[in-house]
């Protein structure tokens, strides 16, 4: 599954992988590869199976759930189908408190005591994924894990989950990625390497980008 899935992104381009003109995400992080998940909404059979994928990994791991939470804005549509396949309900968390109304941060199905596993599209440094997670917690729900679509495996994530102790799976990862890129002819031997240098240390390749 990690190999197919890795493949599957790189040809409809949900994955994009540049060297020479890297991209910035939200973190400030200089990359030279850039992940879209929400690419995948528009290819039926690709999102099935990755809701699929996801439901599989959510019953071998976390079997015990009650609610699926999906992280906006990418991760609740994954989360929307990945609570129906196993049929339990389903809520959403936003980024901020609302500023209007109730000012709700968990819209739908989240109680104190529910068992809850979070839908995130993607796993870079892991902040937005336990924030999440947090607010969820603040609210008396038992954050069982997190499930995601793809991680980049950066060591900059791992600290802030062991810190909170919250185990997180995903469908593909970096390695399995540059693999396939590489038997594909996505790209060259030289810029394996290349990117490979950043993920050791991507703040400073930024550095030196800059």
């Amino acid at each position: 599954m990690e190999r197919l899935l890795a493949e599957k992104l790189l040809e409809i381009n949900a994955v994009s992988l540049s060297p020479e003109q890297p991209y910035t995400w939200s973190s400030g992080i200089i990359s030279p590869i850039y992940c879209d998940n929400r690419i995948t909404l528009g290819y039926p059979a690709l999102r099935k199976e990755i809701a699929n994928g996801l439901a599989r990994l959510i019953e071998t791991n976390f079997s015990e759930v009650d609610v699926v939470a999906g992280t906006a804005t990418a991760g609740i549509p994954h989360a929307a189908w990945v609570s129906d396949y196993l049929d339990l309900p389903m809520c959403y968390v936003r980024s901020s408190a609302k500023g209007h109304g109730k000012g709700k941060r968990i819209e739908g199905k989240a109680e104190a005591g529910n068992r809850v596993v979070i839908v995130e599209d993607l796993i870079s440094t892991g902040k937005s994924a336990i924030d999440a997670a947090k607010a969820l917690q603040d609210e008396g729900c038992i954050v069982l894990g997190i499930v995601s679509i793809f991680t980049y495996e950066l060591a900059e994530a791992k600290q802030p989950f062991a810190e909170s102790g919250i185990p997180y799976y995903s469908l593909s990862n970096f390695s399995s990625l540059i693999e396939v890129a590489k038997d594909k002819g996505f790209i060259s031997q030289q810029a394996v390497d290349y990117i490979l240098s950043w993920k050791e240390n991507p703040k400073e390749w930024g550095a030196i980008k800059k």
